[in-house]
């Protein structure tokens, strides 16, 4: 089975992510994708985190119900202490030897993946689908990062050409605060959630 995983904070999950992962889905044949939220990722601050992981890994499955293809991992977000992505694919990959995973994620966090704990183990446990958007400023700049970490690390990275989204957590967690609306941003199951439960409104 080809799985891929997307994970992170989803402080909340929108749109984007959702896009994301379907042309993740129809570019590389996969079988299923996993969305991975974090309980106590390593990159952040636990400040940083707006909202309990309870809400977030609720919100998640609102989001992916009406999608047979798109499961919830609670893996990470069960933990107590610090998850290292190397960790969980090594995990993933010793309880599943019959899976091929691809991780999936930004140009940004791929420029800095060498920053991560135990990069040469995050790369062995992987493919990697990189989402092509506009963080970096042209496309020939992150096939040139790409042939970097391959050489380097004899990593398997593939261009994922995701549609242009322009959205982020962080916009739609100020736009709340703010008390602007958010319609389009997220699944209107998930802006129920977020004012049933009166999320972000005082960050």
């Amino acid at each position: 089975m080809r799985v891929g995983i997307m994970g992170g904070t989803f402080d909340p999950i929108h749109n984007g992510h959702l896009h994301i992962a379907k042309a993740a889905l129809a570019q590389f044949s996969l079988d299923e994708i996993w969305f991975l939220p974090n309980g106590n990722p390593p990159h952040k601050d636990a400040s940083v985190i707006k909202s309990k992981v309870a809400d977030r890994v609720a919100m998640i499955a609102l989001a992916i119900a009406d999608q047979p293809y798109f499961l919830l991992n609670e893996y990470e977000s069960n933990r107590s202490d610090v998850s290292y992505t190397y960790q969980t694919l090594e995990h993933f990959k010793k309880q599943y030897p019959y899976h091929e995973f691809y991780f999936i994620l930004g140009a940004d966090s791929l420029q800095n993946l060498e920053k991560w704990k135990c990069p040469e183990r995050v790369f062995a446990a992987a493919n990697f689908l990189a989402a092509y958007r506009d963080e970096m400023d042209t496309r020939s700049e992150m096939e040139a990062c790409i042939r970097y970490l391959e050489d380097k690390y004899q990593a398997h990275i593939s261009l994922l050409i995701a549609p242009p989204v322009d959205i982020s957590s962080s916009d739609i967690r100020e736009a709340l605060k703010e008390g602007r609306e958010i319609t389009g941003l997220v699944p209107d199951k998930v802006y129920d959630y977020i004012k049933s439960q009166a999320l972000y409104r005082s960050l």
